[in-house]
């Protein structure tokens, strides 16, 4: 068992697990890439050819159309057609390049974006708590972008421009050998010049990228903590770590480019260097007669069709850099193996009827900073727990803070996986039980009501997404929140705001709990749904809850004491572990830990 718990990366270390591997590895991921490819590459080699056509005419009309002073008028006029067919055919097969390769694009990379975005679902709580969540977004968005605009321009150009100079190369020797191993004789110091730039462009864009995700996470905290940040007063100390990131991403990005620059100027010098080269041997040779003016002059247009390539190559591979930077954060999120995985058809399903639970032994341990969860060493949030919940019974978990309350309900949810030990659910061991079944059964409603930006409807629908207004508005009728629904302007239709923030928090929870009835779950997990409303607010909760109840199993994790006292059975948790389980009568006879917090309590409440 393995789990994502975030770890920093070192560029350089990324950069040396290799471009050309990260890109196989990209490709097999998106196999929409490699269909039809090869009709790309033939329509690239056909728009590569057509360009050595014009240095070829160029040279044939001053040798063969130049005679004596005379000029064959229909020789020049047929290599000129000849010329121009070939420049249309360039010009119609590289527009069908761009077309083709732009469509497999983006058919590629939204699937790519789907699987980067489901898997990041699929991960477990604990790396999603570890991991900041706009450094998740970006992988999703900016880095899946910088790989769109790599496969529809720089991978065009790497292909066009590659087969462009190899081919130019080939026409140089058979015009003239001499020329073309003056050129050739080039070729290794271009060659070096072009790994010594990559090298360091590699790293420079990965650090540029991942500079990019810790400015975006900053940013994304930034705007959710707003109200925080001006409660508090602290706009002057969050502004300097942000533009702190900012100024981290400036500098990356100003290295990088710094890079790409010389890397653009070394190609003009390398340009120059090969044209002066062929000027000044094409001419010694045609004095001797070695050679023909018309094969210096279609050199001279040769040599640019070579060394243009590198040049443009620099901008390609820049672009190249970035990309594969993007594409091998990731590469980085899909590798991560989600510590609770779904058995798939190899699972099975719950019944649909009550159900009871049963901890066997369980034990659990956070894991620390670059832990995988199996491996953790840290002390136990929960240790050694064996308990047992029949079926439709209503426990409440008290507890203080840190006393192992929460990990509880997450374990029994399975939004994590036990170090040690075995959760049943129906006497099934959850770990083999079919994800489709397990959210469909268990429910977990958590303390803060979290809404989506939509109507109440389009939220509460997504307890089921089949149900029919009709079902909605029985289902707020079953709960008795019927008059709360028809207070609101738009009934089913109020639009609820981004992250909810149109309605207030006990509004919030009421719309959750509807939610949670028309799952119609068997087992129903309640992270104190009262903690943080008004009285009257509270006994619409109280009573939606109590008809929510009915017929199910019901945990809930009860901060308020009130809510412990309605309860069929008390659990108490301490440091890890049940030190007490009874009835609120028998435990407040008891004293213990129960009484104490109950006393507390007693006193905050009558205060």
């Amino acid at each position: 068992m393995t789990t994502g718990v975030a770890v920093e990366s070192d560029p350089k270390q990324d950069a040396r697990t290799g471009a050309v591997a990260t890109i196989r590895r990209g490709l097999s991921l998106s196999p929409e890439l490699r269909r039809g490819l090869g009709g790309t590459i033939a329509i690239a080699l056909v728009a590569t050819a057509g360009k050595v056509i014009v240095p070829i005419a160029v040279q044939q009309i001053i040798d063969g159309g130049l005679e004596d002073g005379a000029i064959d008028i229909g020789f020049v006029v047929q290599m000129t057609l000849i010329a121009l067919v070939a420049v249309l055919v360039t010009a119609g097969a590289t527009g069908w390049m761009h077309i083709r390769l732009a469509k497999v694009a983006e058919t590629a990379l939204s699937g790519l974006r789907i699987r980067a975005f489901r898997h990041i679902h699929d991960l477990s709580m604990l790396h999603q708590a570890s991991e900041q969540r706009g450094v998740l977004v970006s992988r999703v968005t900016s880095d899946v972008d910088q790989i769109s605009r790599f496969m529809q321009w720089a991978g065009l150009m790497i292909i066009i421009n590659g087969g462009q100079a190899i081919l130019a190369l080939i026409v140089m020797l058979v015009l003239s050998v001499p020329l073309g191993l003056i050129v050739l004789a080039l070729v290794p110091f271009i060659v070096l010049v072009i790994r010594w730039f990559q090298s360091r462009l590699e790293v420079a864009y990965l650090t540029v990228r991942e500079r990019v995700g810790r400015m975006l996470a900053l940013l994304a905290e930034t705007v959710v903590g707003a109200p925080v940040i001006r409660a508090y007063g602290i706009e002057s100390g969050t502004r300097e770590r942000l533009e702190e990131a900012i100024e981290s991403h400036r500098s990356a990005a100003v290295k990088a480019g710094t890079l790409s620059a010389a890397f653009s100027g070394a190609g003009e010098a390398t340009s120059s260097v090969v044209v002066a080269a062929v000027l000044v041997v094409g001419t010694i040779l045609a004095a001797q007669g070695a050679t023909t003016i018309g094969t210096v002059v279609a050199f001279l247009f040769l040599v640019q069709l070579f060394i243009q390539p590198v040049q443009i190559m620099g901008e390609a591979v820049n672009e190249a850099q970035t990309a594969v930077a993007g594409w091998r954060r990731v590469l980085d999120i899909l590798d991560i193996a989600p510590d609770v995985a779904d058995p798939g058809s190899n699972g099975v399903d719950l019944p649909r009827e009550p159900v009871g639970v049963h901890f066997e032994r369980v034990t659990f341990r956070y894991p620390r900073s670059g832990q995988i969860a199996a491996e953790a060493t840290a002390s136990p949030a929960l240790r050694d727990t064996t308990i047992e919940i029949p079926a439709e019974q209503r426990v409440a978990i008290v507890g203080e803070t840190g006393s192992g309350k929460t990990t509880f309900a997450k374990l029994l949810s399975r939004l994590m996986d036990p170090t040690e030990g075995t959760v049943l659910i129906g006497n099934i061991d959850v770990s083999t039980l079919r994800f489709a079944s397990l959210r469909d059964r268990v429910v977990m409603v958590p303390q803060e009501g979290v809404l989506f930006r939509g109507s109440i409807g389009d939220n509460v629908r997504m307890g089921r997404l089949d149900a029919t207004d009709e079902e909605l508005i029985a289902a707020f009728e079953h709960l008795g929140l019927r008059d709360w629904l028809s207070e609101l302007s738009s009934g089913l239709d109020t639009q609820v705001g981004e992250r909810g923030g149109a309605l207030s928090v006990g509004e919030r929870q009421l719309v959750t709990l509807v939610r949670a009835a028309i799952a119609d779950p068997d087992l129903l997990i309640l992270d104190e749904a009262t903690s943080a409303v008004d009285p009257a607010t509270e006994v619409r909760i109280s009573q939606a809850l109590n008809e929510l109840a009915t017929g199910r199993t019901v945990v809930t994790i009860a901060h308020r004491l009130s809510t412990a006292e309605a309860a069929d059975r008390i659990l108490v948790f301490d440091n890890g572990e049940i030190v007490q389980d009874g009835t609120h009568t028998q435990l407040k006879a008891d004293g213990g830990v129960y009484g104490r917090l109950h006393s507390s309590w007693e006193r905050g409440t009558s205060q």
